[in-house]
């Protein structure tokens, strides 16, 4: 809208203010709605493959958001989300765009929701969050652990508010295991166990389809690879099956770190540190396009002694998470919560002892934290360290050998080989920004 025609929508005693700005956030003036000014949140989302689609459709549902621009790079995906932007407020007028560098550029937009694939997340979280956005972005926070140390760096810098897809930690079962251990229910922590997926999922249904074919028209797919190492078009490469490629994601590892390993560091109080040590082993594809681990076994050692084991397809040690302490143990997944005793599990948290952070709906925390400026139960330097192990992890089984680890200056002890796999090189002409 010319700025003209923008002030002719305004009321006249606002209108007439010399230097009003052409564009001025919606959320400032109550615009389109009947919730207050001071609550209403204008939002955008960028990448719509895979988690955009339900992200975006939690927070439609929210009275106080306002949605009105979608990017993706897959016209057949921007078409979708706008169609459903658009149903929802029974008009056509979602801006739909390609590049996120354009959506940076505008100044009516509070917030938005990130779910593009694990290569592409630090350059576009770093240059919303200096574009003045909130964010809610998709776990693993990061695709490279220095990566991951900028962006922290960045939601600082500008004052943003960050919300991490990790939404486990907003589920009863799952605050009630952490409190316990956090209480000391059941004693010093001897162990922790950390089951993940194995295997490769089919989520787009294109196993079978990696013959180098010309990309589709739909997509830009040079613009898709981005960062990463250029590689030949091909239909099991991209849309969700991508996280199987190292260059693009981290496999079932980096997948899940950032939901069962999240859950163990909030457990033990380690929201904010990370291992001093880890090794282990992995089994790899002998063929196919696919070179992200089938099955794993990580050990990482803390600074206080404790082992937390991590693995993926390997039976004994089970999906979710378990701390197993002197007097029991207590296991908790996804519509699961076991205790040892079996009457811990009943057990009330006292009003004098450790309460953690509650929330009951992980959306809503984002928007509540947006208001009020406050940390979300999953920020930014809490998933970069709930990411941090794994991708130590992918770093030691990369090598063969034990990583020392020291979480406070983030460095790698004694290998340099090691530490230049703490950041991925960017293929031309892309860079991090600052």
């Amino acid at each position: 809208m010319k700025r003209r025609e923008f002030l002719k929508t305004l009321p006249a005693a606002v209108a007439g203010v010399v230097g009003f700005p052409t564009i001025v956030r919606p959320s400032a003036l109550g615009l389109n709605g009947a919730v207050a000014a001071s609550e209403r949140i204008v939002m955008a989302g960028i990448g719509f493959g895979m988690m955009g689609i339900p992200n975006m459709e939690s927070f439609l549902g929210k009275e106080e958001v306002q949605w009105v621009a979608v990017c993706d790079l897959d016209t057949d995906h921007l078409k979708k989300a706008k169609e459903i932007v658009d149903k929802k407020y029974g008009n056509t007028d979602c801006a739909a765009m390609t590049d996120f560098r354009e959506l940076c550029l505008r100044r009516d937009i509070d917030a938005v929701s990130i779910a593009v694939p694990d290569h592409w997340h630090a350059i576009i979280s770093i240059s919303c969050a200096r574009a003045g956005f909130d964010i809610y972005g998709e776990k693993p926070f990061f695709h490279s652990l220095r990566e991951g140390r900028a962006m922290c760096e960045a939601v600082k810098r500008y004052g943003r508010v960050w919300q991490t897809g990790s939404w486990q930690r907003s589920v009863e079962n799952f605050h009630r295991a952490a409190e316990l251990v956090r209480n000391g229910r059941i004693g010093r922590i001897k162990r922790i166990e950390v089951g993940l997926p194995e295997g490769h999922y089919d989520f787009a249904r294109t196993f079978g389809q990696g013959e180098i074919t010309p990309p589709p028209p739909e997509l830009d797919y040079d613009f898709w690879v981005g960062p990463a190492p250029y590689v030949p078009y091909c239909k099991a490469r991209v849309h969700m099956n991508w996280r199987w490629n190292m260059d693009f994601g981290g496999g079932q590892l980096m997948d899940w770190i950032g939901h069962h390993g999240d859950i163990a560091h909030w457990g033990m109080g380690w929201d904010l540190t990370g291992p001093v040590e880890i090794e282990g082993r992995g089994e790899f594809p002998t063929k196919g396009i696919y070179n992200s681990a089938l099955r794993y076994y990580l050990t990482a050692i803390y600074a206080d002694g404790t082992p937390m084991i991590i693995a993926g397809g390997h039976p004994e040690i089970r999906s979710g998470t378990k701390w197993i302490g002197e007097y029991g143990w207590v296991y908790v997944d996804r519509g699961k919560f076991e205790t040892s005793p079996e009457g811990l599990v009943h057990e009330v948290i006292g009003p004098n002892e450790i309460k953690l952070y509650r929330s009951r709906d992980h959306y809503q925390n984002f928007l509540d934290c947006v208001r009020s400026r406050s940390l979300t139960i999953t920020p930014a330097e809490v998933a970069h360290r709930s990411a941090s192990v794994g991708y130590l992890g992918v770093i030691a089984i990369e090598l063969g050998r034990k990583i020392r680890w020291d979480p406070t200056t983030e460095t790698i002890i004694g290998d340099p080989e090691a530490e230049r796999l703490l950041m991925r090189s960017y293929r031309k002409p892309w860079v991090l920004p600052v």
